[in-house]
């Protein structure tokens, strides 16, 4: 018996000691309000899914929102539709317009980018072998850097999508030698810095942290999962997020950290537009997009890319529910 005991003290030291330590890491400065930036990310591929005129989503984003910091995704599939042969129409007029509104962008560049099915290969490559298709992709990102690297509003270039959570999508495995390829190549072509993206929730950041100038995570609170067929929301505090900025800086030293990425759309069993209203309420509403701007602003981070404008414009134009778009422009502006 006093043998039990005394293990039971000395697991309970313990306990409290961890308990000490993971109040200890999870502490870290706070930005004020007054300091937190917004952005967000535009999908042409989401817009035109949805039904719209997808540069009338765009022009409503930057003018109605006035959206002053957006990053858009340099699909691979559309601009290079055929081998050799490239389209730069639509990324040079959404950048063009951007720029005339002296916005800040992110362009993200790569195989893999924002949107299901999240690897966006071009139908021809599937003919190649990896390293064939290895050798297009450093191409692709060759003259898409050359071609947009003197536009002084791109402020970075992010390699890849989170790309170390490679089991998401429908992708290749990682291939952490391509990913040094191709943010060595795209660090040979301009020096503006490096985004490397990982999930804020399912992965560890240290990987990604390791090789980025700028850390970008992911921030999501509401989920379905379809590996338990259930709705989840993550047991998390905004420590959770400060704890993992903590331990990651003890291996990784990246200039900054930002949100590419805050929830603001739901995440169901299907497409948003395939759900019922109540099926999307469980995930995101116009309770939940406040509580998740409450909560981001606990995490110790500053900036923040919201993911979800072409849904807001959706439940608008389609639902006749301005809601989410009008709380959205009040944060913008």
């Amino acid at each position: 018996m006093f043998t039990i005991l005394k293990w039971v003290k000395k697991l309970f030291i313990v306990f409290i000691v961890i308990l000490f330590l993971i109040f200890l890491l999870s502490r870290g400065h706070v930005f004020k309000p007054d300091e937190l930036e917004y952005g967000l990310t535009f999908s042409k591929k989401q817009a035109t899914d949805l039904g719209f005129d997808w540069q009338k989503v765009y022009l409503a984003i930057l003018d109605d929102l006035g959206v002053r910091k957006i990053r858009l995704p340099a699909y691979w599939d559309e601009i290079e539709p055929t081998n050799g042969q490239f389209n730069w129409q639509n990324l040079d007029w959404q950048i063009e317009q951007a720029s005339k509104r002296n916005s800040e962008i992110i362009l993200a560049i790569g195989g893999r980018l924002p949107r299901w099915p999240e690897c966006h290969f071009p139908s021809w490559t599937g003919e190649l072998n990896k390293a064939g298709r290895d050798k297009k992709i450093l191409a692709y990102l060759t003259k898409t850097v050359n071609r947009y690297k003197n536009n002084k509003n791109i402020i970075a270039w992010q390699i890849e999508n989170e790309p170390f959570l490679s089991h998401f999508g429908d992708c290749p495995k990682l291939d952490k030698e391509l990913l040094d390829s191709e943010i060595n190549l795209t660090r040979s072509l301009d020096s503006r810095p490096i985004i490397i993206t990982d999930s804020g929730e399912l992965s560890t950041w240290v990987p990604a942290a390791k090789r980025a100038d700028i850390f970008g995570t992911t921030m999501y609170l509401n989920t379905y999962s379809q590996f338990f067929k259930r709705y989840i929301h993550y047991p998390i505090t905004p420590g959770f997020f400060r704890f993992k900025k903590n331990i990651t800086q003890m291996f990784a030293q990246p200039q900054d950290w930002i949100v590419i990425e805050l929830q603001a759309e739901p995440w169901g069993s299907a497409p948003y537009q395939n759900l019922s209203q109540a099926d999307r309420d469980r995930t995101m509403d116009l309770n939940k997009f406040r509580e998740i701007i409450k909560f981001s602003a606990k995490t110790g981070f500053k900036e923040f890319y919201l993911w979800g404008a072409e849904w807001w414009y959706w439940e608008r134009e389609v639902n006749n529910n301005p809601a989410l778009w009008e709380e959205a422009k009040r944060l913008f502006k």
